[in-house]
């Protein structure tokens, strides 16, 4: 992480612009970001074939920002209340080891790995859409929504993504995380950007 007087990337500086400051403080100390899938990772969607398969559409954005969260040493972690093989084949392109499938109590999930990775739940952030995902939400020190959730939902989050679930939402906050903790400008080759950036 960055000193706090050192001057962000323009990309960073972008990204924490439209971010209060608490929700900075926030996801400047996590170090474990928790993610649902359907509703979050995607659009909600359930699409079936002909032959019963089911099918999900993840979006590229999205998986680049776990993939970012990873190489800066922040754990990703996938939970998800139903099961399927898609869910294991997409972690696995990612290199997420920790997927959990089948969950029905998803804040006894997190107190385990508080529990197992000896995380205070400050450093944790859980990424939700529904009911299945309150628990979760209330432990994290840093609980986000998506604003194709139900209204409830999003009003027990301290934020919620511009963007919908499955269409950049997680990359979202994955930038955010990302830029709070200085970690964002290690991406870029130059501190150039083709726009103003908003102070």
């Amino acid at each position: 992480m960055k000193s706090a007087l050192s001057i962000p990337h323009p990309a960073e500086s972008l990204v924490l612009s439209k971010v209060p400051v608490a929700i900075r403080e926030r996801a400047a100390i996590i170090k474990l970001a928790a993610f649902d899938i359907d509703g979050v990772l995607t659009d909600g969607s359930l699409w079936y074939g002909e032959n019963g398969e089911q099918l999900k559409r993840f979006h590229a954005l999205d998986g680049h920002g776990l993939k970012m969260l990873q190489q800066s040493g922040i754990m990703v972690v996938l939970i998800t209340g139903r099961e399927g093989p898609i869910v294991a084949r997409r972690a696995a392109e990612l290199g997420i080891a920790e997927t959990y499938q089948n969950v029905r109590d998803k804040g006894q999930l997190l107190d385990e790995l508080i529990s197992r990775h000896g995380i205070g739940p400050e450093h944790i952030a859980y990424v939700g859409d529904d009911i299945i995902d309150l628990p979760a939400m209330h432990k994290a020190g840093l609980a986000i929504s998506v604003p194709n959730a139900p209204l409830y939902i999003s009003q027990a989050a301290h934020w919620t993504t511009s963007a919908p679930g499955g269409a950049g939402a997680a990359r979202e906050c994955c930038d955010l995380i990302l830029a709070a903790q200085g970690a964002l400008s290690q991406f870029f080759q130059s501190t150039r950007l083709t726009g103003p950036v908003i102070q």
